[in-house]
């Protein structure tokens, strides 16, 4: 037996001794010169069932199937080496994530072959979408009220140059209403914070009920202030709204022995109107329904003030 053949075992044991797969295409023929025996423990498909790249694209997700060929055959045909990442289809039905890393083999200026290795990136996968999920979760954390649930004041600002935006490109009007609980500080020291905790909770949800359109939108703003968001409202149906959420509080008959105007738990609402002018910002426009809330609180609480600065 020459050095050469020898040397050519122990670099075949080599490679079938490791969990990274080898293989090589002959790029005239597109067929499988070679492929690791691990295939077969990895997605189940005997070595020898794997002739020509046809059975490669095959096995592939359809989901990821053309662009993964699509890639690979431009990257090849430009003497480039790459990776691709993809689901592989195991005898049993199953889906595997592999990655594979290749090498393009050059003769003379043209492409003689592939040659490469598949790796089972299967955990590493599981923990990238894990991270993702975590990502996502912190996101949304970061934009809901740890109290009530509903969005706290960062996803509000941002709702609102939004739909602040959207009005300025349609002309149609936009409403704010703004509100809190009249005498919530003597709900809190009288009933105790546990006490007060809840009274936000509820009001939260009662509070969401008032409207339902899609972009609508509630958000708590402060300790016991809240507001509504909405879109492509008119005057008349942001009173609604407003009078709603009136109704809805009154209904759940919260006592509050210790307020100044009702017996009961009550809110006291700013309600503007206006249309999204390039003059004008949306922060103007929620500091205007505002004062309407503390002119509603100045003229005795329990009840509403209108403005529709669009006149």
């Amino acid at each position: 037996m020459s050095s050469v053949e020898t040397d050519s075992d122990v670099y075949k044991t080599l490679l079938e001794s490791t969990r990274a797969i080898p293989w090589r295409i002959d790029w005239k023929t597109m067929t499988f010169s070679y492929i690791g025996p691990q295939i077969e423990e990895l997605l189940g498909w005997k070595q020898h069932s794997w002739a020509s790249v046809n059975d490669w694209v095959e096995r592939m997700h359809p989901d990821d199937r053309d662009y993964v060929m699509d890639f690979c055959v431009s990257q090849s045909r430009a003497g480039i080496d790459h990776e691709a990442d993809y689901r592989a289809l195991t005898e049993s039905g199953e889906y595997v994530w592999i990655r594979d890393v290749v090498h393009v083999v050059r003769k003379d200026g043209e492409v003689e072959a592939l040659v490469g290795f598949m790796f089972d990136i299967s955990e590493r996968k599981k923990t990238e979408e894990h991270l993702i999920r975590l990502q996502k979760q912190l996101e949304e954390y970061s934009f809901q009220d740890g109290l009530t649930g509903i969005a706290n004041r960062r996803m509000f600002d941002t709702v609102l140059e939004r739909e602040w935006n959207n009005a300025q490109r349609t002309g149609l009007p936009l409403s704010v209403i703004v509100l809190d609980i009249d005498y919530f500080k003597q709900y809190n020291d009288h009933y105790g914070h546990i006490k007060g905790d809840e009274c936000l909770r509820r009001v939260a949800q009662t509070l969401s009920l008032a409207a339902n359109r899609p972009r609508d939108f509630i958000a708590r703003i402060g300790g016991e202030e809240f507001v509504w968001l909405l879109p492509e409202t008119d005057a008349e149906s942001a009173r609604l709204v407003a009078h709603k959420c009136l109704h809805l509080i009154r209904q759940q008959q919260i006592p509050h022995e210790f307020s100044n105007v009702s017996k009961l738990l009550s809110i006291s609402l700013g309600v503007g109107t206006t249309l999204a002018s390039m003059h004008a910002t949306a922060l103007e426009f929620v500091e205007q329904v505002d004062h309407l809330l503390y002119k509603a609180k100045h003229n005795g609480r329990m009840r509403a003030e209108y403005a529709d600065f669009r006149d």
